[in-house]
């Protein structure tokens, strides 16, 4: 099985398998280098030499790959969640458990051919290992693309950035990440825009990423927890009301702050009893930079108070359901509340 970095090396020297298996979370990634293979591959005339197949029409995939491509030398054949590579599903179909083996077979049988004519790029969401996995490790290239860890996110923008000749240093990128979050298509639109506001020769500083990027919810939950950490009643409240302002759902950012303070309860809970914090708070690989984030915050509040303002979120969530207090009103009180 090969590394995202190994696929994309071997594309970059034009090289190209003729069976692939790419699956996984980090679907960007995926979706580029799916282009980069049609790119290589080159003219495609749907019906001729380039078909695309899904989990209803991909029982013809062996006619498909045996129908010569009339007047080209090869043939595309993508097929994307084709369910052949499910395991353990409660009411797989039949008929596709028993197409997987017989695809299985046929590659094994026909592969000198399949080089010749075809190449063929099944794309998953998941894929559980199977005798048909194991042939196209084995024949072709499998590559999982899972979320990129925080060092690989930063080297990928780096490069872009290097690319225009701009500079970013180390702690400017963690605070953009920790701004503009972990989708690797919203991370490199804003570096771009950054790229752009900046210039040629120039360098990327925080005020930039403060001026232009658009920042998650969760970053700017992160700037209100901060606040209401130090004590800072007036500029906590100015945060929730710029979100509010930014015509973000109130119900949304009830839940994100529910979700925010839960976190700083299970770090709390974890430091206690010496407990791993990703595993705890069961981050994702791009997730885990914000450990120590989610350490310095914790600090801020005993677990008694942590406790509370959770117990008082949930509250005000159930009296707003039932129409006995203004969301607004309710989330203001708990943070005056805390803050005297």
């Amino acid at each position: 099985m090969q590394s995202i970095e190994e696929l994309e090396r071997d594309l970059k020297a034009q090289k190209i398998a003729n069976i692939y298996l790419l699956f996984g979370e980090e679907t960007f990634l995926l979706e580029t280098n799916l282009k980069k293979i049609k790119k290589l591959f080159g003219e495609t005339i749907k019906g001729i030499n380039y078909i695309t197949l899904d989990e209803d029409t991909v029982e013809k995939i062996i006619s498909d790959i045996e129908t010569p491509a009339f007047g080209f030398e090869k043939k595309l054949i993508i097929a994307k969640n084709t369910g052949l590579f499910k395991t353990g599903a409660k009411k797989q179909k039949e008929s596709l458990n028993k197409l997987r083996d017989k695809l299985n077979e046929y590659i094994k049988e026909n592969i000198d051919t399949i080089k010749e004519s075809v190449i063929v790029v099944f794309v998953e969401a998941e894929a559980g290992k199977s005798s048909l996995f194991n042939t196209i490790d084995k024949y072709g290239t499998v590559c999982k693309f899972e979320y990129q860890k925080p060092n690989q996110i930063q080297r990928r923008l780096k490069s872009i950035c290097n690319l225009y000749k701009v500079d970013i240093d180390n702690p400017t990128m963690q605070y953009f990440l920790e701004c503009c979050g972990t989708d690797m298509q919203d991370l490199i639109n804003e570096i771009r825009k950054l790229i752009e506001f900046v210039g040629e020769g120039n360098t990327i500083k925080k005020e930039d990423i403060d001026k232009l990027s658009t920042k998650k919810i969760e970053s700017i939950i992160f700037e209100l927890t901060d606040n209401l950490g130090k004590k800072n009643t007036q500029k906590a409240l100015e945060v929730l009301n710029n979100l509010i302002y930014q015509k973000e759902p109130i119900q949304k950012i009830l839940i994100t702050l529910y979700n925010h303070f839960k976190k700083l309860y299970l770090t709390k809970i974890a430091i206690q009893e010496k407990l791993d914090i990703i595993t705890s708070l069961e981050l994702k690989p791009n997730q885990t930079f914000l450990v120590n984030k989610y350490k310095q915050q914790a600090s801020y509040f005993t677990e008694q108070e942590l406790f509370i303002i959770i117990k008082e979120l949930i509250d005000l969530d159930y009296k707003y359901k039932i129409g006995l207090i203004d969301v607004n009103i309710g989330l203001e009180s708990i943070l005056c509340t805390y803050c005297s």
